[in-house]
């Protein structure tokens, strides 16, 4: 069962990281199409993009394979599905009229924040247990977002763009809780809702905002970006959050801003600062701090009812079928009352209390 448990792992941690580097193209193309395209079309159009290429993979997935081996979204999960659709609408246009406003090689670092504030949430609301390494790396990601944010040191004016797309990262953190108490559910039509709610919502400010001028080539450009950058990229993150929680997810996530910025100053010839260098560098290192971690103690499980793809032969569902049934699948199904010693990161069936950190 444990090797079972660090091959997962491993698969989730992969996961997170091309997650991260599909993310991480969005920030500097963007910024190319919004001289186009508005900050808030671009950022309708880029979930908008999402929802309509992961609702044609979900077809093609669905006629190869009729069995249905992914647990549905329920009335139940309405509330987080309400919150991540909403935080999703406000979260883009942030970002894109920061973006507007910053360079797009410090608007790709930033993105760090995000960090924070999912492992903030995640402890404060949600109970997950951050270890030391995660609090290191939580005060040295806030000072290298401190730094990207402080125009000129002299006289310690902030950037406004800048300040923007902090706010933008607030909204992506909590957002990020929201969708880890879903991540046992359909990963493909947690994109698809996210994606059409989210860009309908951002279509409807835009019009509202007179921000409707583009052209169909950034459109196009936008929707392919969209597809790629966000749903591909959330369709992935979600499916490491199975596996690492909220919090962990988030910090191997830390990959994305630093390829951002590397092709920002490859495309737009960013001068580097000797600011922007000591941030980065700080950044660095408190990513690595973020991503490396994980533990193994002894710690119980109690009962539980809930739905979900699983498969018997993890350690963690021993209920019975007859006839017995050896690939993965989807029912309701209980959890008795378990206890063992194993290692496991902060997922929907490990939610305990640590007493020491």
């Amino acid at each position: 069962m444990e090797g079972m448990h660090v091959s997962a792992g491993r698969l989730a941690i992969g996961f997170a990281i091309l997650a991260a580097v599909l993310y991480g193209i969005s920030s500097p193309v963007a910024k190319i199409l919004l001289n186009t395209t508005s900050p808030e079309l671009m950022a309708a159009l880029l979930y908008l993009g999402a929802g309509i290429g992961m609702f044609a993979v979900n077809l093609v997935t669905r006629a190869r394979n009729r069995e249905q081996k992914e647990a549905p979204l329920a009335k139940k999960d309405l509330p987080f599905v309400i919150g991540m659709i909403l935080l999703d609408i406000a979260a883009p246009i942030l970002l894109m009229l920061g973006l507007s406003l910053t360079t797009a090689a410090n608007a790709s670092l930033l993105n760090n924040f995000e960090i924070v504030v999912t492992v903030l949430v995640a402890l404060l609301i949600f109970r997950e247990a951050i270890g030391r390494r995660l609090w290191i790396a939580i005060v040295l990601i806030v000072a290298g977002s401190v730094l990207l944010t402080v125009e000129d040191m002299s006289s310690f004016s902030f950037s406004a763009g800048s300040i923007l797309v902090i706010l933008a990262c607030v909204c992506w953190g909590v957002e990020n809780n929201c969708t880890r108490m879903l991540s046992l559910k359909n990963p493909m039509q947690i994109v698809v809702v996210k994606g059409f709610g989210a860009g309908f919502g951002a279509l409807l400010i835009a019009a509202l905002a007179s921000g409707m001028q583009t052209d169909l080539v950034s459109v196009a450009a936008a929707l392919v970006l969209g597809f790629f950058a966000y749903g591909l990229s959330i369709y992935l993150y979600v499916r490491a959050q199975r596996d690492l929680g909220a919090a962990r997810t988030s910090a191997f996530y830390a990959v994305a801003p630093f390829i951002g910025a590397g092709i920002s100053f490859a495309v737009f010839r960013t001068p580097l600062t000797p600011l922007f260098a000591l941030a980065a560098g700080i950044m660095v290192l408190g990513a690595y701090f973020a991503a490396t971690g994980g533990h193994t103690h002894f710690h119980i499980h109690e009962r539980m009812i809930h739905e979900h793809r699983h498969r018997h032969d993890d350690g963690h569902h021993s209920h019975v079928h007859d006839p017995p049934v050896f690939e993965e699948h989807s029912h309701e199904h209980t959890h008795e009352r378990l206890e063992h010693d194993h290692p496991h990161g902060e997922d929907m069936h490990h939610v305990h209390v640590h007493e020491e950190k």
